[in-house]
């Protein structure tokens, strides 16, 4: 598949191994999840190759539930071969309130909290590891989990009354699952902050602090989201997808393992056939002709 092709190409360099297989036809979330009633919880449409997915539970606030898990996994990696883009939306005035604390009580039993979030934990990885990017278009309140599936998209857009907050700590439950994205889109002092108190922070201060991309009045909210995505259209496929695997893998290393990784794959990216493809047409001063494919020149 698409994903396992860039996966050979950084491989050659020999900073990444055993990348986890995003399509895995055995994975409970693509078995399990025509048991559940997956079709309530989420709406999906798509159009000019840009997919969204929408939250669609706003009595039970969008929580991450197991059958939420299962059916956005299976939403995030249905077809995606001719996808540019997807986006995260929402109904109701929460984005996610995290966990349905009702999975959460001994009622359940200890493995069906392993079973919770090790699969909360899939879906995270998961929208990373895809190829192409992931938007989270956010109009509300976005707690807890949410607010770690927020802080692990790649781009956040979000409406000046949205607010975002991990206050797990207040019922009990440290949010040390939704600590690993938020320590690393925010700065340690601030992530800190939010995890010790619980409190709220604002639209503006989450972008002060690097959690969203983009914060913009609400009825503008849909329109920037998607001026966004088509603009990511506008690119070459087999380059963004190559870059985003790139960002991620370096993030990891070494600040000189990573240099020498990012080196490696820029020949790599000037050997596909759209990296000549953008070079030439920069010199002829003619718009791109994108053909999105691995294929390399030489």
């Amino acid at each position: 598949m698409f994903t396992s092709r860039f996966c050979r190409i950084l491989r050659l360099t020999g900073q990444i191994k055993n990348q986890r297989h995003i399509f895995l036809s055995s994975s409970p979330f693509v078995s399990s999840a025509n048991a559940t009633n997956t079709e309530l919880l989420t709406k999906v449409t798509q159009q000019d190759g840009i997919r969204t997915i929408c939250l669609d539970n706003p009595k039970k606030r969008n929580a991450l539930s197991l059958a939420m898990l299962e059916s956005l996994y299976c939403d995030l990696t249905r077809d995606v071969d001719d996808l540019r883009v997807i986006i995260l939306s929402h109904t109701g005035p929460v984005f996610s309130a995290g966990h349905d604390l009702k999975e959460l009580t001994t009622k359940d039993g200890r493995a069906h909290h392993q079973e919770v979030f090790y699969r909360c934990t899939d879906v995270m990885m998961l929208i990373q590891d895809l190829p192409v990017p992931v938007i989270a278009q956010v109009n509300g309140l976005a707690t807890a989990a949410g607010c770690q599936l927020v802080a692990t998209c790649d781009i956040a857009v979000v409406s000046d009354k949205s607010q975002f907050a991990t206050p797990g700590v207040n019922v009990g439950l440290f949010c040390s699952t939704p600590a690993v994205a938020l320590g690393r889109a925010v700065p340690r002092k601030v992530a800190m902050e939010m995890l010790f108190t619980g409190h709220p922070i604002s639209a503006r201060d989450a972008l002060l602090h690097g959690l969203v991309s983009k914060v913009v009045p609400e009825e503008e909210l849909e329109q920037e989201t998607m001026k966004m995505a088509y603009r990511i259209c506008e690119t070459s496929r087999s380059v963004v997808a190559l870059g985003k695997a790139t960002f991620y893998a370096q993030m990891n290393l070494e600040r000189k393992q990573a240099y020498r990784l990012a080196g490696k794959v820029m020949i790599d990216n000037l050997a596909l056939y759209d990296g000549q493809e953008g070079v030439k047409s920069f010199a002829e001063k003619r718009k791109p002709i994108w053909s999105h494919s691995t294929k390399t020149v030489h």
